[in-house]
């Protein structure tokens, strides 16, 4: 009988045992998995760190390289062939401290940096283009001549000040109708996307984007050459605002790295001028990207082109050969981490500041 009962407690202190060494194991596990985490995610928190500093070195590099720019002699101009933009670069390059450089997995430290600068030049300026002008961009596009005096208006109603509308455009009696309300800015854009919030915009997002319209269905057929819509055809731009202006630039246009269609913004400029233009500046090869590329060195040089030489005088208010404000887009590396950095930077003489930093989460 004593046997019987040592043995069903030993019976019972072995499933004791077990369970224990069961629930210690369980424990000790998610101990384990608890500090991987945890050593992943401060990983990774200094991975990001690192990234954001690499990012900003990234931008220091974009600065030096514009500021040497400026300095090179016989170059009173910036052209596509330059190495800032990507190009082969050009002659006055070979002797300057930028010769052998590249922009492309430029070694920093642990990690590499891959930088893209845009000039803003090569864009009209929103915030201080005249009704001419955005009517021109609006026009290019094939926008319904009944639509683009409302966007002309409202486009300059929401960017300067003053308590009355234009004709077609509108002020806060406008905004405040709508659902949800909103005040009229009569500032300065910050940001391009803000004309999504702007009368003859709002309901036609296909203006600021080009393409075809997101909020209502399409007919059969849809334009893309700007002529113009049948009755009930869904407008398709083949560009839309996005690619014609900008909310940071001197305010004139670069004659040597504007498109065709923000080189016809300019007055004078027709799509034969544009095109001119664009031929001119590329050089015998025809590659305005290459060494032989021949950039324009001055706003006078236009009347080669076909420009009216009466009015290549008047063109020094719109357009330049020099560009001052730039769109840094840096992607940093380190190891399999990547992230994207972006900078606004502005140049006086070769004096470059850094104006905006950021990046998307």
């Amino acid at each position: 009988m004593k046997i019987r009962l040592r043995s069903q407690s030993d019976g019972i202190a072995l499933l004791i045992v077990m369970c224990a060494i069961f629930v210690l194991s369980i424990l000790a596990a998610g101990l384990a998995f608890s500090m991987k985490v945890e050593n992943a995610l401060a990983q990774s928190a200094d991975t990001n760190q690192r990234l954001v500093w690499l990012g900003r070195s990234g931008v220091e590099l974009s600065r030096w390289v514009l500021a040497q720019e400026a300095t090179i002699p016989g170059e009173p101009y910036d052209s596509l062939n330059q190495i800032w933009a990507g190009g082969a670069g050009s002659i006055g390059e070979s002797n300057s401290p930028l010769v052998g450089i590249s922009l492309d997995n430029y070694q920093i430290g642990e990690g590499t940096v891959s930088i893209k600068i845009t000039d803003l030049e090569r864009y009209a300026n929103i915030n201080t283009a005249p009704a001419p002008v955005i009517q021109q961009a609006l026009t290019l596009m094939g926008v319904d001549a009944g639509e683009i005096s409302i966007v002309s208006d409202s486009v300059q109603d929401w960017v300067q000040a003053g308590d009355a509308p234009r004709i077609a455009g509108a002020k806060n009696d406008y905004y405040q109708g709508l659902t949800p309300p909103y005040n009229c800015k009569e500032a300065p854009m910050d940001d391009l996307s803000e004309l999504l919030l702007v009368k003859g915009i709002l309901d036609h997002p296909e203006i600021y984007w080009g393409g075809a319209a997101t909020n209502h269905p399409g007919a059969a057929f849809q334009h893309h050459l700007g002529f113009g819509n049948s009755p009930g055809e869904a407008p398709n731009y083949p560009f839309g605002l996005t690619n014609f202006f900008t909310p940071f630039s001197s305010g004139r246009i670069n004659i040597n790295t504007a498109d065709a269609n923000v080189l016809q913004l300019i007055p004078g400029v027709d799509d034969t001028v544009a095109a001119d233009i664009l031929k001119y500046r590329a050089g015998p090869d025809g590659d305005e990207k290459s060494e032989t590329a021949t950039p324009f060195q001055n706003v006078n040089q236009l009347a080669a082109t076909g420009v009216n030489p009466a009015v290549v005088a008047q063109l020094g208010r719109y357009c330049d050969v020099r560009s001052h404000t730039f769109k840094v887009t840096v992607t940093a590396h380190i190891g399999n981490y990547k992230r994207d950095f972006n900078a606004i930077l502005f140049r006086s003489g070769s004096t470059v500041q850094v104006v905006r930093f950021y990046w998307n989460y």
